[in-house]
């Protein structure tokens, strides 16, 4: 096979993440997760992306507090790598939209993210007291980052019925259980078809991000060719966004093996489309 090189272009990890033990809001991080229960900063990142030739990054919150959101506009202010973040409100709280309104004061706040997939209630998302939030996101020009899980897919589509003009990728794939599924089992038809579903009848991006934490430990590249193809398939090249997410993806083999996976996977497609995925496609959505 020939190797199709991506065009010359701006590239860009649209999903990474930072933190600091010592500001003890990331209640998911326990030492339990051993390799990642450290403090994770600009410098351990800048020599990966230079190894890797990534430009710039997006920031995703990784902590349900504004503490998190205040942690990583200072970062973003010092650290030239940072393109654009996207942080944490309270989308429940009362005032919500003068909350979102400060925000958008920072140029390099881009989106919200609620970490749906760890709030119990699956039909979070759709409570009415939300609909203040969103239409400030929306008048913001802000978008929204859906962390979800295939639970949840069914709400986002009706979410996104709601408000078809929200601005919304979503991240990791939805969380596929590669580590468990088999392709053409129910599970995996079963998401496959919610992700047809979103992609055919909202604009809804999707971010092939977070894919390997959901894999085995020793997972290979074929076992996540399916997941890929379909999500092509779903979304196609014009909404489709790499992401890395580290460092969470030091738990599933590392930044290099994992861009070096999709960038393989991509690398039989031409090479404008290798630009979109590696860089074009997060640039329009974030307006970065």
């Amino acid at each position: 096979m020939t190797i199709r090189r991506p065009m010359t272009t701006r590239r860009i990890d649209a999903h990474q993440h930072f933190w600091r033990l010592d500001r003890r809001d990331y209640g998911w991080l326990t030492p339990e997760l051993t390799v990642l229960y450290r403090d994770f900063g600009p410098d351990d990142l800048a020599p990966i992306l230079a190894t890797t030739g990534i430009a710039a990054t997006i920031l995703v919150q990784a902590a349900p507090t504004e503490a998190e959101t205040r942690f990583m506009r200072f970062l973003a202010r010092e650290t030239p790598f940072i393109a654009g973040i996207v942080g944490w409100i309270d989308m429940a709280a009362h005032d919500a939209p003068e909350r979102i309104q400060v925000l958008k004061a920072d140029p390099k706040v881009r989106g919200i993210r609620p970490m749906i997939h760890d709030i119990p209630d699956p039909d979070w998302m759709l409570g009415p007291g939300l609909a203040p939030a969103y239409r400030s996101v929306l008048e913001a020009g802000f978008t929204f980052d859906a962390l979800l899980r295939p639970v949840h897919l069914p709400r986002l589509r009706t979410l996104l019925e709601r408000y078809p003009e929200l601005p919304t990728v979503i991240d990791h794939g939805a969380k596929p259980d590669i580590g468990h599924w088999q392709p053409g089992d129910a599970r995996f038809r079963a998401w496959a078809g919610h992700m047809t579903a979103l992609g055919s009848d909202s604009p809804a991006y999707c971010k092939i991000s977070g894919l390997v934490t959901e894999a085995r430990p020793e997972w290979r590249p074929d076992e996540l060719r399916p997941y890929l193809d379909h999500l092509l398939e779903a979304f196609g090249w014009d909404r489709l966004i790499w992401g890395s997410d580290w460092p969470v993806v030091d738990r599933a083999g590392g930044y290099a093996r994992w861009h070096g996976a999709a960038s393989a996977w991509a690398a039989q497609f031409p090479p404008e489309d290798q630009a979109k995925l590696f860089g074009g496609n997060a640039a329009r959505f974030y307006g970065v």
